[in-house]
């Protein structure tokens, strides 16, 4: 399935437990191009920070992964590299971006998981890769990739 994820993910997946979800971005992080954004769309409780701790995984980072809402981004490194964990959902513009100098910290490899990222639409790079994560009236969730 790894090989076919990205293409399961345009058409877009159903799962029906966190570890489902967190299996499904795991197998994304080994295949997402070094140096790259996503931008996860998606309401409160949707599974955002559970898709990134399965990021976290496929980069082999051991360390928790939680939401970084209060301190807005957390840095957390693995050994197929870095991955930057923002939660946008406090900020009134990518203005404010600016004082957390985040280009310091992106050295290559790393991937950027970025929440509510239509906060801060200005600072997106024009490759960003979009997921949209959903919940359906059976409760399960969706992702899709577009």
């Amino acid at each position: 399935m790894a090989s076919n994820i990205c293409a399961d993910l345009r058409q877009g997946l159903t799962t029906s437990s966190a570890d489902e979800t967190r299996d499904i971005a795991s197998k994304l992080a080994t295949l997402v191009p070094n140096d790259t954004v996503l931008a996860l769309h998606g309401d409160l409780g949707v599974g955002k920070t559970t898709f990134v701790q399965g990021l976290a995984q496929g980069l082999g980072i051991t360390e928790p992964v939680t939401s970084p809402t209060f301190n807005l981004y957390t840095l957390h490194e693995g050994p197929a590299g870095r991955l930057l964990h923002l939660d946008a959902y406090r900020m009134e513009s990518a203005a404010e971006l600016d004082g957390l100098m985040l280009e310091d910290f992106l050295v290559t490899p790393w991937i950027a998981a970025i929440e509510w990222p239509e906060r801060i639409t200005d600072w997106l790079p024009k490759n960003t890769w979009h997921l949209h994560l959903g919940i359906t009236a059976e409760e399960n969730h969706t992702i899709k990739l577009q």
